[in-house]
């Protein structure tokens, strides 16, 4: 399509032109510039936000609307930062193929997923640490040390990778592996014996953990990582995107509307823990 500029000079050089039509077409030029600058913010405003179930954190309400303390605070920083977010409901495993292929934006997630590493880009800023535990019953050792899931059975949750563990974890020998569809099923499977040991993320099991005989549940700390937003370097603008986040959430902090900004560490890894996942 011509350009404003362009359709003004075709208008002002063509001779023979009435005033009447030399009007009637700068005007619709005018209104096709309009239209096209319009729908272009709007796609450039848009983002694709995936999320996964992981409550208290993200997760889908019973209406279907996206929830949870990090849905939320998406929202609030990508408003800041001038976008709208639009939220993808979508299975970790989803998550990390449209990451790759640019099929989403951005996800609110965690740092160093080891099938992400060339793939994405992380925020500077992480609104809080995301703790992976091992979670027992009460007389069942601690763990202490990560050698001590020889020998033993262990309870994941279906669709989540822990960052390359799950993978380590299904080529070991000695380790047998048994999957929960969620994470309630995983604490009671737990409870009945089916495994030793169950890995998970601390804040979705202390928000379940609501029946009386959870008391008997115990755990121990297996590793530390950052939550932060994860964009794809599949958007050519992967970059400015996360500046524009963390710029964001930076003048939000100034307001006091959202939590300071953490130092970021290492973060703790039990003993033991696969060297190649740290």
């Amino acid at each position: 399509m011509r350009s404003s500029f362009s359709v003004n000079l075709f208008v002002f050089l063509t001779p023979g032109l009435s005033s009447t039509a030399r009007i009637f077409i700068l005007l619709i030029a005018a209104l096709l510039s309009t239209s096209a600058t319009a729908q272009s913010e709007t796609g450039a405003k848009t983002l694709r936000v995936a999320y996964i179930e992981f409550p208290p954190i993200t997760y889908q309400a019973n209406d279907g609307a996206p929830a949870g303390s990090f849905i939320e605070l998406t929202r609030k920083v990508a408003l800041e930062a001038g976008y709208e977010p639009e939220f993808i409901y979508l299975p970790v495993s989803r998550t990390y193929l449209y990451l790759s292929n640019g099929g989403i934006d951005v996800w609110p997630g965690v740092t160093e997923v080891a099938n992400l590493e060339d793939d994405v880009l992380e925020s500077w800023v992480s609104p809080f640490p995301a703790q992976l535990s091992a979670w027992y019953c009460e007389g069942t050792p601690a763990l202490d040390h990560f050698d001590q899931l020889q020998g033993k059975q262990v309870i994941v949750i279906g669709g989540y990778t822990y960052g390359g563990l799950l993978a380590w974890l299904e080529k070991s020998v000695g380790i047998r592996v048994t999957e929960a569809p969620n994470h309630r099923s995983a604490v009671d499977m737990l409870k009945r014996k089916r495994g030793d040991y169950l890995l998970d993320y601390r804040q979705p099991v202390k928000e379940i953990l609501t029946e009386p005989t959870d008391s008997v549940i115990r755990e121990s700390e297996l590793r530390t990582r950052n939550a932060a937003w994860v964009f794809s370097l599949a958007n050519p603008r992967a970059a400015l995107l996360r500046e524009e986040f963390d710029d964001a959430y930076l003048r939000l902090v100034e307001k006091g509307e959202v939590p300071p900004v953490r130092e970021i560490t290492g973060g703790y890894v039990i003993p033991g823990f696969p060297q190649l996942l740290r």
